[in-house]
């Protein structure tokens, strides 16, 4: 047992000097009488009220003290317990390229793929995630963490144009290898969300998906967008954003490619429901088991205590009206 409050157990002295203090007063407090011998008495038996009348106050110390635990709220003891779950290493590389605007999705590509990855980091209770992001060039937003809700708020707090427009897909898969690559879990994934085509970088897609393939890192790759034409963000000649329809254009041969490289696969969202499917497949697909070691919650536990307390105000309070009942 422990004590949230162990200090308040030294009010546990106040029972020593109360002790003394009525040893020392029943000592003279008794009736006297001057008489010659006490011989004739000397063989009669002591009454049992005396003993009770001692006992009250040994009841009433027992409550004192089991306040005074009571005040210092005893608690249950904590366990480390070990049990057997699901749990992987994954990064999630979310292109945020201006193009991610576009309005086939509701209210935006962009959203929408913040939304379900938030959502799936939320969902995935014992894994290690980090986050990249690219567009022109690629940065390490959240190093691999399994504290799910700053990476979540995270992801809900990444803004278009954090990093220099285009599209280096290449590089975004190079970081997010990078990231994963010293993990400890025998699985390992990246999670690769983009609206088209490598047009920049210093590193190939497919050389990306070599290296991933060598460090045992499996690649889902996603082409986010719908078949046809969708409305893109452009900006007119007095600088403000409007939308003009332009055919959808994914580079899907090199992501199906990456995927199949690494043992991974590839997807394509074309609206908001299928993209969350798409990653609730992700979600069954990446599971490993590993021990974990639990952590119990305290809890208090007076309750017995209480009860106890309780019981002996009931002896003293029926013994007092009873047996040592006194006629005025």
């Amino acid at each position: 047992m422990i004590f949230a409050h162990p200090k308040y157990l030294w009010f546990l002295l106040i029972i020593i000097p109360c002790v003394v203090w009525y040893v020392y007063r029943h000592r003279f407090d008794f009736a006297s009488i001057g008489i010659s011998t006490v011989r004739p008495y000397s063989k009669l038996p002591v009454s049992y009220k005396q003993y009770l009348l001692h006992g009250m106050f040994a009841l009433r110390m027992a409550l004192l003290a089991i306040l005074i635990v009571i005040l210092a709220r005893p608690q249950t003891h904590d366990k480390w317990s070990t049990s057997r779950t699901e749990g992987t290493d994954i990064v999630i590389a979310l292109d945020i390229s201006t193009s991610m605007l576009a309005r086939d999705f509701k209210p935006d590509r962009f959203e929408a793929a913040k939304n379900v990855a938030s959502k799936f980091v939320a969902g995935r209770e014992s894994d290690n995630i980090g986050l990249v992001i690219f567009a022109g060039e690629s940065f390490t937003a959240v190093p691999m963490t399994t504290d799910r809700a700053m990476l979540a708020n995270f992801i809900n707090d990444v803004k278009m144009g954090m990093l220099q427009d285009n599209t280096a897909i290449g590089d975004g898969l190079a970081t997010s290898i990078n990231r994963i690559k010293e993990g400890n879990a025998k699985s390992k994934s990246i999670i690769l969300l983009t609206d088209g085509s490598n047009n920049t970088g210093n590193v190939a897609p497919i050389t990306a998906a070599e290296i991933a393939k060598k460090k045992g890192i499996k690649v889902y790759t996603i082409g986010v967008g719908r078949n046809g034409m969708a409305p893109y963000p452009a900006e007119n000649e007095f600088g403000r954003i409007s939308y003009v329809n332009l055919p959808v254009v994914i580079d899907e041969t090199t992501l199906k490619t990456v995927a199949s490289i690494t043992g991974g696969k590839y997807f394509r969202a074309t609206d908001n429901n299928v993209l969350a499917q798409i990653f609730e497949e992700i979600d069954q697909l990446e599971k490993s088991e590993i021990d974990v070691r639990n952590f119990s919650n305290t809890e208090d536990n007076y309750m017995p205590w209480a009860l106890l307390a309780l019981l002996l105000i009931s002896v003293e309070l029926i013994i007092r009206h009873t047996l040592l009942r006194s006629i005025p």
